[in-house]
């Protein structure tokens, strides 16, 4: 499986730089760092939807989307453009990223910053907190349930906030049950990296009216974040589309759907 062989490889990347970096350092780090941005404020829902802007250089299902020399300029683009939060792929096998980048662009904006990678051990948590990240991703599908408890506990103990990331109704039971405060729903399934563009649709009334609803993958125009938005999301979590054209045009034209291109959208589905 897709997903299994990119968390056996983020964990393993991780055990590598434990051997430089011990755990006790990288905690010491952490837990000097200043507070967490508030990113459930950041992602709150409001008249217009909310965008989790992300910085990412290829994918499994793309491969190489772009260079992204320079990460934080990148960040700053999309802090321009409008976007409530930044996430950045730090995974660097099929990714292309790294903590580097983590670091540069926690210290460029002022938005919540998010580590997006296949997190699955305490240490991986405490290095994101130590380069600055405000949230954490969580994946149900790739983590066992005791484990996944005690993540999303060691993310709250940081006082970072956990993205709960899901992919079928039995995973959004799981995240429920941790009472997530931010639950995404993606489009693509990581285990064998299908698309269905109508998942959103069918899992979002099973969210808590109390948890900020993102979507996740197939943005590509103003019509896909429609899509999503008309049927419930809060946020859209949205990344190859801004890195292969202008972020900045892009963001801005992602932000201008309205709540009648919203409707149309879902006039259409029926």
């Amino acid at each position: 499986m897709v997903l299994a062989d990119l968390t056996a490889g983020a964990v393993e990347d991780a055990e590598r730089r434990a051997l430089t970096r011990p755990l006790v350092e990288v905690e010491r780090v952490a837990l000097a760092r200043p507070a967490a941005k508030d990113a459930l404020v950041a992602l709150a829902p409001a008249e217009r939807v909310k965008i989790i802007a992300e910085v990412k250089r290829a994918s499994p299902s793309r491969g190489a989307l772009a260079d992204i020399p320079d990460p934080a300029h990148q960040a700053g683009l999309y802090e321009t453009g409008g976007a409530s939060a930044i996430s950045v792929l730090t995974e660097q096998r099929r990714f292309g990223g790294s903590l580097a980048d983590l670091e540069a662009v926690t210290a460029r904006v002022s938005l919540p910053v998010l580590r997006k990678d296949f997190i699955a051990t305490p240490y991986q948590v405490l290095e994101a907190r130590a380069a600055g990240a405000d949230l954490a991703l969580l994946i149900v599908a790739g983590l066992e349930t005791k484990v996944l408890q005690e993540l999303f506990a060691l993310i709250n103990e940081l006082g970072m906030t956990p993205l709960v990331e899901t992919h079928s109704a039995d995973e959004l039971d799981a995240a429920i049950d941790l009472g997530a405060p931010l639950i995404g729903v993606n489009a693509r399934n990581l285990k064998t990296l299908e698309l269905d563009r109508d998942l959103f649709s069918r899992l979002v009334d099973r969210i808590p009216a109390d948890a900020v609803k993102i979507a996740e993958s197939a943005v590509l125009s103003p019509a896909d974040v429609a899509h999503y938005r008309s049927a419930g999301a809060d946020a859209v979590l949205i990344g190859e589309a801004l890195v292969t054209g202008d972020p900045v045009a892009t963001l801005k034209s992602f932000l201008d759907v309205e709540a009648s291109d919203a409707l149309s959208d879902r006039r259409e589905s029926k």
